[in-house]
């Protein structure tokens, strides 16, 4: 949070939470990897091992860029809102009827993002040319852009930077992005029928392994609908203990 959101001198400038639960689902995707890991050691040694997985671990872990900069510099990362430290522009702008977010990530492409948007001249400004002027003078240059993006449509925009191989993108809410159409080649949303009746649509796997496709068999459970398996098969109790356990409004 200390790095997440706009500069303390800006409007809403305060350590700010991110849109997901990051410290679970990183937790999650190290711990398959220490998985993993550990059971490859089992193939080859035949021993199995004790994996201590912590959410702290895995944030602190998850800032790399950040804390090796800070390590190296002894300078306390900041935060730059929808603007990037270290590169001129590479943030989000209001653009006619939107948002969107332009990725100028070096010299060549600040010229060609200067074409695409009718600014050639500050392409050949000496001020601007190169990425250390445009960082050091950031809140002299951005007015001068932010004016211009607010001229044409976002659509209109990414045809004209898309032209240029100028890196861009428009931001859209989860309505938008699943009616996209790569969204949608892709089948990233799963559709899967219910024992009961309906459906119940969930997220499709991003692992593509062509030899062994992950495969979508069993929907996602009702609220108790394994509760009765759970106990019985892997706690061993009795259908007894359950009726208790039912009878008490435990379960």
């Amino acid at each position: 949070m200390s790095i997440t959101s706009e500069a303390d001198d800006l409007p809403g400038g305060r350590p700010q939470k991110a849109g997901i639960a990051i410290a679970d689902v990183i937790t999650g995707m190290y711990s398959t990897v220490a998985i993993l890991a550990a059971l490859n050691h089992r193939a080859e040694k035949g021993d199995g091992q004790y994996i201590d997985m912590s959410l702290l671990d895995c944030m602190v872990a998850m800032g790399s860029n950040q804390v090796t900069s800070y390590f190296a510099t002894g300078k306390i990362p900041r935060r730059y809102g929808n603007a990037h430290a270290s590169l001129v522009p590479y943030q989000v702008f209001d653009t006619a009827d939107g948002q969107m977010v332009v990725a100028v990530g070096n010299d060549v492409q600040w010229r060609s993002y200067c074409e695409a948007i009718g600014l050639d001249d500050l392409a050949a400004d000496p001020k601007w040319n190169k990425v250390a002027g445009r960082i050091t003078g950031r809140s002299e240059l951005m007015p001068e852009l932010c004016n211009t993006m607010l001229t044409r449509t976002t659509a209109d925009w990414i045809a004209r930077l898309e032209a240029k191989d100028v890196p861009c993108g428009s931001i859209k809410n989860y309505k938008q992005v699943f009616e996209d159409p790569h969204v949608q080649y892709r089948g990233l949303r799963v559709d899967m029928p219910r024992g009961a009746g309906g459906t119940v649509s969930t997220i499709a796997s991003p692992l593509r392994l062509k030899g062994t496709p992950v495969t979508y068999e069993q929907e996602p459970p009702l609220l108790g609908e394994h509760t009765e398996d759970v106990l019985g098969e892997l706690l061993g109790k009795s259908a007894e203990d359950i009726a208790a356990l039912k009878g008490r409004g435990v379960i």
